[in-house]
C-alpha cells in the first residue's frame, strides 16, 4: 500500500504541476475581462452619444425657431406662406432635420396670459401616433402677441432596456420649440 502512494504521486505529478501553472497563468486575462466589461461599456458609450445627439437636436430646433421668429416679429414674414416659413426654419437647422417633417403653428394671441399648449399628437398605438395639431401660419399685425410652435419627431437609433429616451411608441422622441413675443411696430 505504501508503494502505491508514491506511484500515484508520480503518475499525478504532471497533472498537478499543470494545474498549478494553469492557476498562475495570466495570459488571456485581458481578453476575458474585456469580454465581461465590453457590453456595459459600449452600452454606456452609446447611451451618452444618443443623449447628446438628442439634446443637440433640441437646441438646434429651438435656435432655428428663435431665428426664424425674428422674421415674424419684424414684419418681414407678412407675405410668407407656411411652406416659406418652414423653409426659413429649415435654413437654420443646418441639414440636421428632415424639413418636411417639421410641424409649425404660428398664430396670434389676445395677450401674453392666454397662451395654451395642446398636445400635438394623440391616439398613439404601439407603432405610431396621429398628429392632432393643425398647421397654420398667421404672421399677425403690428404689436400683436404671437406664439410660434415647432415640433419634430426625432428618430432614436439606440433604444436599450433601462435607458429609454423615447416618448413616442415607435422609437421617436417628440422635440418641441416655442416662442411667444409681441410683434414690433413695423
Amino acid at each position: 500500500m505504501t508503494r502505491a502512494i508514491p506511484l500515484l504521486r508520480r503518475l499525478l505529478a504532471p497533472v498537478i504541476a499543470r494545474s498549478r501553472s494553469f492557476r498562475c497563468d495570466e495570459r488571456g486575462v485581458t481578453a476575458i475581462e474585456f469580454g465581461i466589461l465590453a457590453l456595459p461599456f459600449f452600452m454606456l458609450v452609446f447611451a451618452i452619444i444618443e443623449t447628446s445627439m438628442m439634446f443637440f437636436a433640441g437646441q438646434i430646433l429651438d435656435s432655428a425657431v428663435e431665428d426664424a421668429s425674428r422674421a415674424v416679429r419684424t414684419g418681414q414674414a407678412q407675405t410668407y406662406t407656411i411652406d416659406e416659413f418652414r423653409g426659413l426654419v429649415c435654413e437654420y437647422t443646418f441639414g440636421l432635420f428632415d424639413c418636411n417633417q417639421i410641424r409649425l403653428k404660428v398664430d396670434t394671441l389676445p395677450d401674453f396670459t392666454s397662451t395654451a399648449i395642446a398636445p400635438p399628437v394623440q391616439n398613439c398605438t404601439e407603432t405610431t401616433c396621429t398628429w392632432t395639431m393643425v398647421e397654420e401660419f398667421d404672421p399677425g399685425a403690428r404689436k400683436e402677441v404671437m406664439q410660434v410652435f415647432a415640433y419634430y419627431r426625432w428618430p432614436l437609433l439606440i433604444v436599450m432596456p433601462y435607458f429609454n429616451l423615447k416618448n413616442q411608441p415607435d422609437n421617436y422622441r417628440l422635440l418641441a420649440a416655442t416662442r411667444v413675443f409681441r410683434n414690433e411696430p413695423f
